[in-house]
Formats: C-alpha cells, sequence, structure tokens
C-alpha cells in the first residue's frame, strides 16, 4: 500500500489560485482534487456474528408496539372463544340434548334450525368440487411453508435480515410442501364423489404457482425494458421453473396418490336424495354481507403487525422478531377457524346447507381487506415516483394477498367440515 502523507504543509487550499491579467484582477476558483484519509483500528471482539445487531435490535422502542399487537390479537381470539363455547356448550348441548329425547314425529317436524338440514348438510359442494379442493389444498400448502419459515428462522436456520435468503427460504419450503396440497386436494376432492384425479392433481400442482410465474414473469420483462436493477435474469426464472416443474409438481402427484388411496371421509349422517328447500336467509347469513363481515377479524388480528412487515418489504426497515411473526400466524389461524364455526353456526340455524363456498369465501376475504390496506399503504408511506414502480408494488401485494386468501380460506373450510361432523355426530338421526 502507498504510505500515507499527512503533513500540515501539504494540506491544499479550500479555493484556487488568483491570477493577475494585465490591468484587471481576475478570480477564477479551479477545480482542485481533495486527497484525504483515514485509518481504521480493529478490535477483537468475542461477539458471534450473527449477533452483531443486537445492540441496535434488543430494547428497542417497537417491543412494545409488537406485544400490544399480540395483546389485541389474543383479544379478539379469546371473544371468539367466548362465542364458540357459548355456542358449543350452552347452545349446542341443549339443542342435541333436546332433539335426541323426542318421541315422536310430529315433535320432531315442530324443530326449526340447524337439526333439520342433518340429510343436506353433508351434501357435497353443487359449484365446481375441482377448484374448491384445489383451492383448499394450495391454501394448505401456503400456510405450511409460511409456518416452517418461521420455526427455521426461529431456530436461527435462517437469518431474517437477509431478505433475499428469506424470499428463497419460503419458496424452498413452499415447493416441499407439496405433498400437503396433493393430499388435502386429493382428500377433498374424493369426499365429492368425483373421478377426475388426474385433472384434480394437474390442476393443484400447476394452479397457484403457473399464476405467480406467470405474473412475476410479465413483470420482469416490463423491468428489463425499463433497465430497472431490480430485475431478474433469465436463469433465475430457469431454476424457479425447474424448481416447479422437477420439485413440487411430482411431490404434488406424491400427496395426491396418498390422498386417493386412503378412505373416503366418512360422515355421521347421510345424505338425502333430493336437496332441501332453502328458506329466506338473514342478511348476515347471506352473501356478500357475511362475507365482507368474516373477514375483519382475521385481518384485524393481524393488521399491527402488517405494518412492520410492510415497512420492512418496502421501506427498507429491518424485521427480525420471528416469534412475534410465528404467534401472530397461530392466532390468525385461531381467529379464521373460529370465524368459520360461528359463521357456519348462524347459517346452518338459517337452514341453509350449502355451507361450503360460503366457509371458503367468509375467511377468504380477510385477503381483501390486506389488499385494501396495501393501497392505504402506498397512497400515505410511500413516495414512489413513476408508473412503473406502481406497477410492481400492486403485483407483489396481489400476490401477498392471493396467497394469504388461500391460506385464510382453506382454514376455513377445514375447519366448519370438523364443526358440522361434530355437531351432527351428536344427534341420534335414523
Amino acid at each position: 500500500a502507498p504510505d500515507i502523507v499527512n503533513e500540515p504543509h501539504t494540506y491544499l487550499p479550500l479555493r484556487g489560485t488568483t491570477t493577475t491579467t494585465g490591468s484587471n484582477n481576475n478570480a477564477a476558483d479551479e477545480q482542485l482534487p481533495v486527497i484525504f484519509s483515514y485509518e481504521v483500528h480493529w478490535e477483537e471482539s468475542s461477539l458471534f456474528w450473527a449477533d452483531r445487531w443486537d445492540v441496535y435490535l434488543i430494547g428497542a422502542p417497537d417491543h412494545d408496539i409488537h406485544f400490544f399487537a399480540i395483546v389485541n390479537s389474543l383479544m379478539i381470539v379469546l371473544f371468539l372463544t367466548g362465542a364458540i363455547a357459548t355456542i358449543m356448550i350452552r347452545t349446542l348441548r341443549q339443542d342435541i340434548a333436546g332433539y335426541n329425547e323426542m318421541q315422536t314425529l310430529e315433535e320432531a317436524q315442530e324443530e326449526t334450525g340447524w337439526k333439520l338440514v342433518h340429510g343436506d348438510v353433508f351434501r357435497p359442494p353443487q359449484f365446481s368440487p375441482m377448484l374448491l379442493s384445489v383451492l383448499v389444498g394450495t391454501g394448505a400448502q401456503v400456510g405450511a411453508a409460511f409456518f416452517f419459515t418461521m420455526v427455521t428462522a426461529i431456530f436461527k436456520l435462517l437469518n431474517p435480515l437477509r431478505k433475499g435468503q428469506t424470499l428463497t427460504a419460503v419458496i424452498v419450503l413452499y415447493v416441499l410442501s407439496g405433498t400437503i396440497s396433493g393430499y388435502v386436494s386429493a382428500r377433498l376432492y374424493k369426499y365429492s364423489g368425483a373421478k377426475a384425479w388426474k385433472l384434480n392433481t394437474l390442476y393443484t400442482a400447476m394452479g397457484l404457482p403457473g399464476v405467480l410465474v406467470g405474473l412475476f414473469t410479465i413483470l420482469n420483462i416490463f423491468l428489463h425494458f425499463a433497465g430497472a436493477a431490480t430485475a431478474v435474469s433469465f436463469l433465475v426464472l430457469l431454476a424457479i421453473f425447474a424448481l416447479w416443474v422437477c420439485v413440487s409438481t411430482p411431490l404434488v402427484f406424491v400427496g395426491s396418490f396418498l390422498g386417493f388411496r386412503a378412505e373416503m371421509v366418512q360422515v355421521p349422517t347421510k345424505t338425502n336424495k333430493l336437496a332441501r328447500q332453502i328458506p329466506d336467509i338473514p342478511w348476515y347469513s347471506s352473501p356478500p354481507m357475511s362475507v365482507l363481515l368474516g373477514g375483519i377479524l382475521p385481518f384485524g388480528s393481524v393488521c399491527i403487525e402488517l405494518f412492520f412487515i410492510m415497512s420492512a418489504l418496502w421501506l427498507q426497515q429491518i424485521y427480525y422478531v420471528m416469534g412475534f411473526l410465528l404467534a401472530v400466524l397461530l392466532i390468525l389461524t385461531a381467529t379464521c377457524a373460529e370465524v368459520s364455526i360461528v359463521m357456519c353456526y348462524l347459517q346452518l340455524c338459517s337452514e341453509d346447507h350449502r355451507w361450503w363456498w360460503k366457509s371458503f369465501f367468509n375467511a377468504s376475504s380477510a385477503g381483501l381487506y390486506l389488499f385494501l390496506y396495501s393501497l392505504w399503504f402506498l397512497s400515505s408511506r410511500l413516495e414512489l415516483v413513476g408508473v412503473l414502480p406502481v406497477v410492481v408494488y400492486l403485483t407483489y401485494m396481489t400476490m401477498i394477498s392471493v396467497c394469504f386468501s388461500l391460506f385464510c380460506g382453506a382454514v376455513g373450510v377445514l375447519m366448519s367440515f370438523w364443526f358440522t361432523r361434530t355437531i351432527y355426530g351428536a344427534l341420534k338421526v335414523d
């Protein structure tokens, strides 16, 4: 390395030299290069490299807000748990006991409510059981991928400060969770009595990945034409496509094979040949009002923590509390499950047995609120210049909202199915 000269007589003046021409004095400031130097003294530390940011992160004022978010979410869960306990312990127990003690047919005919639809409640979905099974299976895969990502981050197998590494881990774990989506989709599709299992497996393997890869590819083409630094190379796209075709799809086929080989899900009551006529439904149990109401609480349980996640994604801030995020994910799952159970019970009390798609949309509407929240975040927090950055933001938030919606909807359908099997299994039906 060259010798460092740091002597006062070598300092350069801050202004250029003054030149004199004839009788006029013209002062011209010439551009001078400024030479500077610095020195660094390294001190050996016993602190681990992974913990080097703890001096800034531990004890940050955001911790209180994270705790407040957890408490807010837990209050929502406790409120819903109380509602579920009231339904299950008081109302359902009394209804089931009274219904089982009926001695005559005339007494049974006088009854109204959820007990009268026992011959139709387990009727398979009338509209596109293929699509419903694919959506539920894909949502289960999305939830499993995020859960495994949080677990790996908690056990320090993943560094959340490296956003690229975290995104790569989410994609890889989603690919490796393909067996879950294939199994759930096959079990639900088999219960519906359909036979096109090959198409079901193919749609499950290609549905969400195909949509996301297609949107990402189109967006990447525009980024390349604009010369953006965020454009992804063709090799990266080829690697993602290889993961999809060579890893994810075979795992989906394995899960589908196991699901179709398993026995059909047993239900406690028989389904009538003719569907029961549905009376007038109250406003709170019919779409779109039930859909709009159902997504409020699941979104409300994560909205505070969502602000920090959005800030880490788009405002270059640091998000590192993966334990909080795992707790919020579990609270979100519990909230979606309990909201779906309450909405399903109210619907069955209205003698409406078409709960399959309604249970999906009642919970998945939380994704709509997430997208609306992203629009508010765009208008109030971000200062994007130009059309292309806005398009990039909206495209990525659409992908995230769709995945969020699929996960919530899958929880809603599966928990509503468990709830109906539980309450009708307690009835004595001839």
